[in-house]
């Protein structure tokens, strides 16, 4: 009886069966709480001649519970998302409550002039828009010819 070879198709069927829970994790966004977890709020940040433009997807925080403090080249978004629904109807009750905070530091890719940022919050998006620092914006040089 020779026991060597089990032990290699086990190995194989075990990675096979790892690989395929990573394709199914992945394919379907799922995650498991100590491997993977999802940063919140998401972000896209754009960046232009002119300015770097951010948005944030904030569902359910009121413009009044986001903080945005910008710190030489580091932007901090924080702030607290708080929903209530209650729902009594035909003899039932149905309570449901969301809280959570965020913070989030994000080092931007050249100086923005901090008197200068705009922001708002509308359906959920948070939009902030950051204007370059003078000196942080591209300077076209005139070559001289001979």
């Amino acid at each position: 009886m020779e026991l060597l070879p089990r032990k290699r198709n086990r190995n194989q069927l075990t990675r096979l069966h790892d690989e395929m829970d990573d394709l199914f994790h992945n394919f379907f966004g799922l995650g498991t709480p100590f491997t993977k977890q999802e940063v919140w709020p998401a972000i896209d940040i754009s960046e232009n001649e002119n300015e770097i433009v951010l948005n944030a997807e904030v569902p359910g925080c009121k413009a009044e519970d986001i903080d945005i403090s910008v710190h030489g080249n580091t932007l901090t978004l924080s702030g607290e998302k708080k929903h209530e629904e209650e729902k009594e109807e035909k003899g039932c009750y149905h309570m449901e409550r969301s809280y959570g905070s965020f913070r989030r530091d994000l080092t931007l890719p050249s100086d923005v002039d901090a008197e200068k940022v705009d922001a708002s919050c509308k359906n959920g998006v948070l939009k902030v828009k950051l204007p370059k620092a003078e000196r942080a914006k591209a300077k076209k040089i005139k070559i001289k010819g001979d």
